[in-house]
């Protein structure tokens, strides 16, 4: 399929033949000075004119073999010249740096400069998301402390958007949908996030509301974008956590760019300080290149490459939990036997073709192929008791306990096997002239999944083997004899071949204009998609949704630099392989499209304090959900009842202030206040799983003003207890509780050992160099994930004994750049 693919892709490049290879012209990308990429930056000679992108990207045809001045101005930045002669196809590379004005600006327009702003997009710094400590760092772990956005494990990367759940984000690097793998239960088991933060120049995030352009998902989107070299670089990160290596460049004639970044990591550190003694062997590495090459100004060919082998090995030992009160100590006490191994390998490419036959028209053919093969092997004894421990503060033997009483065992057993292969190939192209703007799409795309699930628990308590929690056969012995067979306390067996195609087509248009003093900007888009599914021993089925979407945005002629956006549409997200099967493992191919109606509302008011620039964003909204599939959480594992069988809504309000609170940094504080609940089959409405009430992040850096070279990052995160402290076989109706809040604070503390400015007079090939020490959850909270439940034989009471996430962990960090 993959060779399919690249023979569709050049036989379509066939089509583009005449590519004027008379052309003379500049490119290149234009910076500020913390060498960030600017968009909307007009760049002009005489009657030649064009801007920046939305990636900072610039090409300007210029006449041939004469003496051209080139002006690069921008609002707020000094106005660049330079002069050029070009010879005849001759395409030069310029990468201006811009510097800041001295004066004051005082107005702000509506124009390409701040287009994210009026179309509700959060950027976030990618300096920042390398440098903020976190147990697993990256862009997930920057998103986390945004409103909205949730994530109560720190070992994994998965969030949940608004009330939504984990399979309903958005991810995109460089225009190109990327998956996640489909068996990851927790959150140890996932390793290393898709998006590598060494080779990210745009980090850009939608919390609802987004454009027809983004695909069909009903939460959020994350759409990345890596950089474009313009000279030779490298950097290296080294910790107790791993290594990751990155290195950039480009050839003599400046026509081909080269982006690698390499990765290792352990989370052993982090593991073997949980209360579960182990024998950990995790082995997470991945490999990514993004390389581009031009052929002349209009045309140029770029791939996009990932491997990743993440290999899971474990193997308990022991295991003790303290939990209940002061009065009251509970300690659960198990033994472990067996083991576990998990392997989950992907492998991605894409190819990307991109013709500019004007400066006005930009057209895109993108080629991608993705395939996963994921085992998932464990057996996994265990005899577990309850006892008390000794409660005597400021003893010696505090914490131990004194009397155990056995209670039982279980053996836990999985032979889970899956090997996806999805490939795609779609068309983009976008119109712009003046105000106006026009984007389409037409993409075709075909899931191959093949899966083997095999999972069983047995549970045993004082001699007795427990049968299927949900089992209506009584057991009344010793006066009357139990002759019913024997069965797993829970099992799920199946074998699944599928098939699936998809056919998705978009088109928006988007206009800036002016009423009276006013400001303005709209975006009207249609997306549509028709699938089919199919395989093995299931019926064909095909459906087809529409989504109509909109967003609208003012900016008053006040004193005041306010921007007020709204926006709504109808969203829909049809089922993925996972969300067609169901908690007995069988594929239903009539399972319909998941809806949801976003109405947002928002206003982001810029303003000086203290003399420095801060913003704050006030957002409200709705969402009205429908055909809801509703579903169980077990940690970062989603089960699906496949039936269609709920409806909910979510709504809340969120806030972000950002600004300097120390000049010359980045900090934000965010709050989110969210309610979503469900209607299953019209039994009333309760909390869905993802109903995280109150959510405070702060992102806070400060540097010390005699040792500048010395700085301090904090990262902390408040939520509310999630539903779903119960057991999983119990209705959710009848027992409805919450898990504890989650509480945590990761704290930095790096120094510049060399800087630019301190080598600037020196040849070193070292550019930076930083060493650090992080401390994971500082306050060493004990946060739990999920309780364990266990049945004390004797008095037939049962405890929910938290199974707690990572403790406090001390990390040291060093890193380069070249």
């Amino acid at each position: 399929m993959k060779i399919l693919s690249l023979i569709i892709v050049l036989v379509s490049l066939g089509n583009f033949s005449v590519l004027n290879a008379q052309s003379s012209a500049l490119s290149g990308i234009v910076f500020d000075e913390s060498n960030k990429p600017l968009s909307g930056v007009n760049i002009s000679s005489d009657n030649l004119g064009t801007q920046t992108d939305d990636t900072g990207y610039y090409y300007l045809e210029i006449p041939a073999n004469s003496i051209v001045e080139i002006k690069f101005s921008y609002v707020g930045f000094k106005t660049t010249t330079a002069s050029f002669s070009l010879k005849l196809d001759e395409l030069l590379e310029f990468n201006p740096v811009l510097s800041t004005r001295i004066q004051q600006i005082n107005t702000v327009i509506i124009s390409a400069e701040n287009q994210n702003r009026i179309e509700g997009i959060v950027n976030l710094n990618p300096e920042t998301v390398r440098k903020i400590p976190g147990a697993n760092p990256g862009v997930e772990n920057l998103l986390k402390i945004l409103p909205g956005v949730s994530a109560n494990n720190e070992l994994s990367t998965q969030y949940a958007v608004r009330g939504g759940n984990y399979d309903e984000n958005l991810i995109y690097i460089n225009d190109i949908e990327v998956y996640r793998p489909f068996l990851i239960r927790s959150g140890q088991q996932e390793g290393l996030s898709i998006v590598n933060s060494d080779l990210v120049r745009d980090v850009s995030f939608s919390a609802g509301g987004f454009q027809a352009k983004y695909g069909d998902k009903l939460s959020s989107v994350l759409d990345i974008t890596y950089r474009r070299p313009v000279e030779f670089a490298a950097s290296a990160d080294l910790s107790l956590l791993g290594v990751s290596l990155s290195a950039e460049g480009l050839s003599i004639n400046k026509k081909f760019t080269a982006l690698v970044g390499a990765r290792y990591r352990d989370n052993s550190l982090l593991v073997d300080a949980k209360q579960t003694e182990t024998n950990y062997k995790p082995r997470f590495t991945d490999l990514q290149s993004n390389l581009i090459y031009t052929f002349n100004p209009k045309f140029e060919l770029a791939f996009l490459g990932n491997l990743a082998v993440n290999r899971y090995d474990y193997k308990p030992f022991t295991r003790q939990t303290n939990f209940g009160t002061l009065a009251n100590p509970i300690a659960l006490i198990i033994d472990y036997e067996g083991q576990e191994s998990d392997r989950y390998e992907t492998y991605f490419g894409a190819l990307t073709a991109t013709y500019k036959p004007t400066e006005n028209l930009n057209l895109k053919i993108i080629s991608a192929a993705y395939h996963t093969k994921e085992q998932e092997y464990y057996d996994i004894f265990a005899q577990y008791a309850l006892g008390s421990p000794n409660s005597n503060i400021g003893g010696n033997d505090t914490g131990e306990v004194d009397f155990t009483e056995a209670i039982g065992s279980q053996l836990t057993h999985a032979r889970n096997n899956l090997d996806a292969l999805i490939v795609n190939i779609q068309h983009k192209g976008q119109f712009s002239k003046g105000t106006n703007q026009l984007d389409w799409g037409l993409k075709f795309a075909h899931e191959s999944i093949r899966d083997r699930v095999q999972e069983y628990e047995i549970v045993d308590s004082a001699g007795f083997s427990l049968r299927p929690p949900l089992d209506r056969i009584q057991n009344q012995q010793p006066y009357t004899p139990f002759d019913a067979p024997l069965e797993a306390f829970t099992t799920v067996r199946a074998q699944n071949d599928a098939q699936i195609n998809r056919i998705s087509a978009f088109v928006q248009y988007s206009k800036r204009l002016e009423l009276n003093t006013t400001k303005a900007w709209y975006n009207l888009g249609l997306r549509s998609q028709v699938w089919n599914v199919s395989g093995t021993n299931l019926t064909s089925n095909t459906q087809h949704v529409i989504s109509p979407r909109a967003q609208f945005s003012l900016k008053p002629n006040w004193r005041a630099d306010m921007v007020f956006r709204i926006a709504s549409g109808i969203y829909y997200q049809p089922p993925f392989y996972r969300e067609l099967r169901n908690a007995q493992g069988t594929v239903l191919p009539n399972v319909k499209a998941q809806k949801s109606i976003h109405f947002v509302a928002a206003i982001d008011w810029s303003f000086k304090l203290w003399e420095r620039p801060f913003k704050l964003i006030s957002e409200v909204y709705y969402k009205d959900l429908s055909n809801v599939n509703s579903y169980t959480l077990e940690n970062v594992r989603i089960r699906y009842k496949a039936a269609n069988d709920a409806k909910a809504y979510a709504y809340g309000v969120d806030f972000r202030l950002s600004g300097e609170f120390v000049p010359g940094t980045d900090s934000w504080i965010s709050l989110g206040i969210l309610k979503t609940e469900e209607n299953i089959n019209n039994r009333g409405y309760k909390a869905r799983p993802t109903d995280q009430r109150l959510k405070l992040g702060v992102l806070f850096q400060d540097y010390v003003p005699t040792i500048p070279d010395l700085k301090l990052y904090i990262k902390m995160v408040y939520q509310s207890g999630l539903p779903g402290g119960s057991p999983s076989y119990v209705d959710t109706y009848d027992y409805q509780t919450r898990l504890p809040f989650y509480f945590r604070s990761d704290v930095g503390f790096a120094y510049s050992i060399l800087t630019r400015e301190s080598l600037k007079a020196e040849k070193s090939i070292i550019e930076e160099l930083n060493i650090g020490i992080e401390i994971f959850n500082i306050f060493d909270r004990q946060n739990s994930i999920t309780n364990t439940f266990v049945r004390d034989a004797a008095s037939q009471q049962q405890y929910a004994v938290p199974n707690y996430l990572s403790p406090r962990v001390f990390n040291v960090r060093l890193s380069a750049r070249f």
